[in-house]
């Protein structure tokens, strides 16, 4: 008889870890899709900001990855299973319920739905020409890659997002352009006091851009729209980054659940009950109001507690009671120390490497393909994607080089290896360029082109 999980939880951010921390200690022992590519990355939009500083607790601020990692090491000590999959299908016309992603099929008696929300884009005439050489919706993602470096940028919006963002990309661009659609911003008063006290951000208001431009492959202006006047100008820059608001991530549960006139899921007043008994919603996936991290969490926390007593109430709770020498101690996970090779440590054998000057004596006297990770320090993806490239390097020990490099350390190299953003993974075999990845991919992709280069598959 199959398996039936007390309850699973689709997605992660702060409203799916803390639902997930609440249902571990009450010993349900939840199972987590925490998404990959779907709807944005694992952990939430909080993946793609710097500090954040208004979560109880880090008066210092602490980074958004950061805080995702804690809440994430913290469910899984207390026995949350978590997947790194996109749900692909749900079914809730019958019980237990029906959760799909590509690689499992599980049965649920309960569900909590954390999917959350994507950003948005314009559309623009040339978008998709630019997008990801030029164009993004991450400046914490991507700012700091060699191609914004002492450019002028664009950040479109005027909420706190936009603000950030803008603030964020004065470290990299010569100056920055904030374009805000009405003669005011949403942002709070905080941040709107630190766009409009800093020389390098210039405000304009009642601006909209209407299209993209660009020369040999990459965004070069944008042409705005006054929208009082009608007047058009175009403003040459290096890069635009978008920060103008989400979609929610509701596509699964089309035609199964309530939704709202805008696609929100629907649920019934001071609780995160759906239309269905025993599916629950939290997170921004179900508020378009208030949308912070502690209120994601707060009905994460709602969503658990309702789940279990829903459980209860119906007699379908099995209970899973952990030994204490069973929780594994990862609520602080310990960094991989990596040193920056020199002459005199460098190991030609070694397989994993890190820094500019192992890249250069690889890739002019190693004799393996070789695989280059570039990442920054404040990307969220990169560090989603960590783990997942330390399983496929650990599978090909001795049989790969693998290198990473910090676009911050290193910015020449990744000037010379045209990097637009991060995570970008590129393999070189015999000193060229034979695949360049941008994103978080899963790690079939990965092994298909090692496995394209190793000695028995390269024709000689």
């Amino acid at each position: 008889m199959a398996i039936v999980e007390n309850v699973v939880i689709i997605g992660s951010g702060p409203a799916g870890y803390t639902a997930a921390i609440y249902a571990a200690r009450a010993n349900l022992k939840p199972l987590m899709f925490e998404g990959f590519q779907a709807g944005g990355i694992p952990g939430g939009q909080l993946m793609t900001t710097t500090e954040v500083e208004n979560f109880p607790g880090f008066p210092e601020g602490i980074t958004g990855p950061k805080l995702m990692e804690q809440m994430k090491a913290q469910a899984v000590r207390w026995g949350t299973e978590c997947y790194t999959e996109d749900v692909t299908e749900v079914d809730l016309s019958q019980r237990p319920f029906t959760v799909r992603s590509s690689e499992r099929e599980v049965k649920a008696h309960s569900i909590i739905i954390a999917t959350g929300a994507t950003a948005k884009r314009l559309g623009l005439p040339g978008e998709d020409k630019y997008w990801s050489s030029g164009m993004s919706a991450c400046a914490i993602c991507d700012g700091a890659s060699p191609i914004f470096k002492d450019q002028e940028l664009v950040v479109v919006g005027g909420g706190d997002s936009a603000a950030e963002e803008a603030v964020y990309l004065t470290k990299y661009g010569s100056h920055v352009h904030l374009l805000v659609r009405r003669d005011e911003m949403r942002a709070s008063k905080t941040m709107q006091d630190r766009v409009l006290s800093n020389p390098k951000i210039t405000v304009h208001w009642n601006t909209q851009p209407v299209q993209v431009f660009g020369e040999n492959g990459r965004l070069s202006g944008v042409k705005v729209k006054d929208r009082k006047t009608g007047e058009e100008k175009d403003l040459q820059v290096g890069g635009l980054f978008y920060a103008i608001g989400h979609t929610p991530n509701t596509q699964l549960f089309q035609g199964q659940l309530e939704l709202d006139a805008v696609g929100y899921l629907v649920v019934q007043p001071r609780t995160v009950n759906t239309s269905v008994e025993g599916v629950y919603a939290a997170g921004d996936v179900q508020d378009h109001e208030y949308r912070q991290a502690i209120t994601a969490a707060g009905t994460g926390c709602m969503a658990a507690l309702s789940a279990e007593r829903w459980l209860s109430a119906n007699n379908l709770i099995q209970e899973y009671h952990q030994q204490q020498e069973e929780r594994k101690q990862l609520t602080e996970e310990e960094e991989e120390k990596i040193p920056v090779e020199t002459e005199e440590n460098f190991d030609l054998s070694a397989t994993r490497h890190y820094g500019g000057y192992a890249l250069r004596k690889l890739f002019h006297e190693g004799d393996r393909l070789l695989m280059v990770k570039y990442v920054s320090p404040t990307c969220g993806p990169c560090r989603t994607l960590k783990p997942i490239l330390n399983k496929v390097v650990d599978e090909y020990e001795g049989k790969i080089h693998f290198v990473e490099i910090d676009i911050e350390a290193d910015p020449e190299i990744a000037q010379m290896g045209q990097v637009t953003g991060t995570p970008t993974v590129q393999f070189f075999h015999n000193k060229e360029l034979v695949k360049d990845m941008k994103g978080v991919k899963q790690k079939s992709e990965y092994r298909q082109v090692i496995e394209s280069y190793l000695p028995a598959n390269v024709s000689k």
